[in-house]
């Protein structure tokens, strides 16, 4: 098949309620530090509690996406604050049945699927240039959703000419 490669790096972009739940969640840990202080000692048990579970919750907040196709395989990681990364998943291309933008006609059909089970794996952005991966795993149909640059649809397309689409 040749040397198939591409790599792409998406960033998340937060969402209202995701700066609402990160402001609260620091908020709280705060207030409890103070009270902790100032009010009873109790509290600041809750200040350091709060602090643990801050410690690993607040990183989600910070994410970003790695596509990379490598042959025949898709893997996604998602990188946590620059710093942690964990294998989101890992696609076997010759699953796939269909990659088209995601208001492709082509996709009209999963579209209007509420049974398809969807991953998004794309920024949220407005305006982004969103494509959707429908391929088959272990529990069936998925719709991946995935923000591909130049380099990877030239790529998928080349050697997926029957399944991909860039309409």
């Amino acid at each position: 098949m040749g040397d198939q490669y591409a790599e792409v790096l998406v960033k998340r972009q937060m969402t209202g309620l995701d700066r609402l739940k990160k402001g609260g969640s620091i908020l709280l840990l705060v207030l409890a530090a103070f009270a902790g202080v100032f009010i009873h000692v109790r509290f600041l048990l809750a200040a350091v509690a709060l602090g643990v579970a801050a410690f690993f919750l607040l990183p989600a907040f910070d994410m970003e996406f790695e596509y990379l196709l490598v042959e025949r395989e898709l893997d996604i990681d998602k990188i946590y604050s620059k710093s942690k990364r964990k294998k989101a998943e890992d696609l076997q291309l010759d699953e796939m049945e269909l990659f088209a933008p995601i208001g492709s006609r082509r996709m009209d059909h999963y579209n209007s699927d509420t049974r398809l089970r969807v991953k998004d794996y794309s920024s949220r952005a407005d305006g982004a240039d969103v494509y959707g991966m429908i391929i088959r795993d272990d529990k069936g149909l998925c719709k991946i959703l995935l923000e591909p640059d130049g380099q990877m649809l030239e790529t998928l397309q080349r050697y997926y000419p029957n399944k991909v689409f860039v309409d």
